[in-house]
């Protein structure tokens, strides 16, 4: 039996769909529909059943499915074990999208220089859903952003970046305040359903701001370009990325405090991929450490201003 069409299996449970399975591995819907068929002439059951473009697991692949993650994991841990000590192996990294069109690219290429020999697998989603898949143990590393609430003693979390929320506008708006140009300009809101959303959404209530709100999507990076095209003005995190360094915009702090979003790596305590965790984490510590000198030396450039 190939362990993965195993993989597979799981991942179009977990998806949903064959579609968004073959999407995440880079095949075409034909060939995942064709190894699940090879599982069932192999196994002599049906697996699914489908429900419009959806497919549910039948009682007989619940049981399966079921042992599959077991036999999946085991044979990923026997790899770990027998990898031990060395520079090799295989992470798998999940991620939320705004690390991985930031901060993300330039610890992978560090962790890929330091650890030439390691596979590494990259899996985008929400915060609760990496988080979710690492409980799972379908993941080593979670980049997302720190859970609400308590975190289990078996995990560990390490920060790397605290971005404040910010008054994002047309650059020619920089000199106004904030709070008028939430008032007054039309509104990009940020998907109350993510966390930097949820913090914009409990700044606006208690601020008693009632936005003239014209759209709402769950991508930062978009939100930018719009804010940038004159489409209005946003109350999101301030991320730092290259895709957002050329655009037209200002960032303007809030008058009133308010904590700001927080990401960093989760991961647990006992994973056997320890060592390749380590090494991830110092990679993006070492980015980071760069990334503030590089800062302080253009503050230094900047000429003073005169009395």
């Amino acid at each position: 039996m190939d362990l993965d069409f195993l993989r597979n299996l799981l991942l179009v449970v977990d998806s949903g769909s064959m579609a968004e399975a073959a999407r995440r591995v880079g095949v075409t819907p034909a060939a995942v529909a064709q190894q699940m068929q090879a599982l069932e002439r192999e196994l002599g059951v049906s697996l699914f059943v489908r429900a419009g473009r959806t497919v549910i697991p039948t009682e007989a692949g619940h049981r399966v499915i079921e042992r599959a993650r077991g036999l999946v994991r085991e044979v990923a841990e026997m790899k770990a074990f027998a990898l031990e000590g060395e520079d090799a192996g295989e992470l798998r990294i999940g991620t939320i999208t705004t690390a991985l069109l930031s901060l993300l690219p330039d610890v992978l290429a560090r962790f890929s220089t330091a650890f030439p020999q390691a596979k590494v697998l990259i899996r985008a989603g929400t915060s609760m859903e990496l988080y979710e898949t690492l409980q799972r143990g379908d993941l080593d590393v979670a980049v997302c952003l720190h859970p609400a609430f308590a975190l289990p003693k078996a995990y560990d979390w390490h920060l790397l970046r605290e971005e404040p929320i910010v008054v994002l506008a047309p650059s020619r708006l920089a000199g106004q305040d904030p709070h008028e140009l939430l008032r007054r300009e039309s509104f990009i809101r940020y998907d109350r359903s993510l966390g930097g959303g949820k913090q914009a959404d409990q700044y606006l209530r208690a601020a008693k701001i009632v936005p003239h709100e014209l759209f709402e999507l769950n991508s930062l990076m978009a939100i930018a370009m719009m804010v940038d095209r004159g489409l209005g003005v946003s109350l999101i995190p301030d991320i730092v990325s290259p895709l957002t360094a050329s655009l037209d915009v200002a960032r303007l702090a809030l008058p009133v405090r308010t904590d700001p979003r927080r990401f960093g790596v989760l991961w647990h305590r006992a994973s056997p991929r320890a060592r390749l965790i380590g090494g991830f984490l110092r990679c993006a510590d070492e980015v980071l450490q760069r990334e503030s000198r590089t800062d302080e030396r253009k503050t230094r450039k900047r000429p003073r201003a005169q009395a």
